[in-house]
């Protein structure tokens, strides 16, 4: 088939977690002999250059080059209007006028859009079966920061999440089937009442890649990962460091935290002068870091869709303490391959359990990679995603019957 495929940022290279599922979307119908054409965005030179890379697995691919200052102008004026800042943020007036001039000039049969704020680019076709990946509904997250951010800026968050929730319901309507990462986003956007055809397909791993290496760890230490400058990660490891670290250190004095990720704000580096606690920033290779340690944690207390950064953990044999709403977006269950925790309490009673117990943590480690194997492969994910494509290709022929 003749794909074409969008997404709001370019999905190479592979190197955070959306851009991660969109290339192996892409990679993946590739390698089934699909003629993709990418379509996407870059916000600088140096990403565009990055972004060639994407030859390899595609038949071609259109790149526009914005500016990041025309972007947030584009965004700040959407807020005197009902449409989201978001998708302000991710138009380019260049890159719609190129899609526009290739369906024109060109008949595809198939469209797959990666998220939502993508959307908008085809949203007028009517004559090519479409696919919607949400990934996850990102209104909800919005949403969810009501809570964490400070009047006014709570109510800027409430009223961007209002209006990108109701975008999301008048942009599903526009395609044949919307699709998202776990069957939770699923049940949230089948709540929308749109009645257009859902299914899911997860996100894998490199597991080859992450696996257990042979590297000691350090007794009674414990990681997180993740990019810093994502609200969610700085809000939960700051609340981590202040609530659970304490309860810990009464009881294993020696107790250390690696904080490893990009781009750390002030209000994570600060964390350093903590006793114990080290805050890496960028690393060559998380996978030392990681595997020195005992215990990886994700308590994130704002959690959509798949936390990638999980199923890296355990799929190198660490055990991992999620919270129970990051622990939604993995295929696994809560104590027999990954435990959970809500209060700092109970995080520190289950990080405890493991320092304890040799024979528990040998449990969390083999079980939580063997799930990974089983559940968390791109193939897996990919031969899913196949099921979705069919069934959008099946629903745009009834719709026209």
């Amino acid at each position: 088939m003749k794909i074409l495929f969008l997404s709001h940022r370019f999905p190479y290279p592979p190197t955070r977690g959306d851009k991660i599922r969109s290339f192996n979307m892409v990679k993946y119908l590739h390698e089934q002999g699909h003629q993709v054409t990418v379509a996407s965005l870059s916000r600088s030179p140096e990403e565009t250059a990055e972004c060639q890379g994407i030859k390899d697995y595609c038949h071609d691919f259109i790149l526009v080059e914005i500016n990041e200052f025309i972007q947030k102008i584009r965004m700040v004026s959407r807020l005197l209007f009902s449409d989201p800042s978001s998708m302000g943020y991710f138009y380019s007036g260049e890159l719609q006028k190129k899609v526009n001039r290739l369906l024109g000039t060109q008949k595809f049969d198939l469209i797959v859009v990666f998220s939502s704020s993508a959307a908008q680019y085809v949203e007028h076709v009517t004559d090519t079966p479409k696919m919607l990946d949400f990934c996850d509904m990102d209104s909800q997250k919005w949403l969810a920061y009501v809570d964490y951010k400070k009047w006014p800026i709570s109510a800027g968050y409430a009223l961007e999440g209002r209006k990108l929730e109701a975008d999301e319901k008048r942009l599903a309507k526009k395609f044949d089937l919307c699709s998202c990462a776990t069957d939770f986003e699923v049940e949230t956007l089948d709540s929308y009442g749109t009645g257009v055809a859902s299914g899911y397909f997860p996100n894998g791993v490199d597991s080859e890649f992450f696996k257990p290496i042979d590297i000691d760890y350090q007794k009674n230490s414990i990681c997180f990962v993740g990019r810093m400058d994502y609200y969610p990660n700085e809000v939960c490891i700051i609340n981590f460091c202040h609530d659970v670290l304490p309860i810990i250190r009464k009881h294993y004095p020696d107790v250390t935290f690696k904080v490893i990720g990009a781009a750390p704000p002030q209000s994570v580096l600060k964390l350093n002068d903590l006793p114990g606690v080290l805050v890496t920033g960028t690393v060559d290779d998380i996978r030392k870091h990681v595997q020195s340690c005992q215990v990886m944690v994700a308590p994130l207390v704002i959690a959509r869709g798949t936390q990638n950064k999980i199923l890296e953990g355990m799929a190198m044999g660490l055990p991992v303490v999620s919270s129970h709403l990051a622990a939604r977006g993995v295929d696994a269950v809560v104590g027999e391959h990954i435990l959970a925790a809500t209060k700092p309490e109970d995080y520190a009673k289950e990080i405890m359990s493991l320092f304890a117990d040799p024979e528990r943590q040998r449990k969390f480690s083999e079980n939580g990679r063997a799930r990974i194997l089983s559940h968390h492969t791109w193939q897996r994910g990919m031969d899913l995603m196949s099921t979705c494509i069919d069934r959008t290709i099946d629903e745009f022929k009834r719709k026209a019957a």
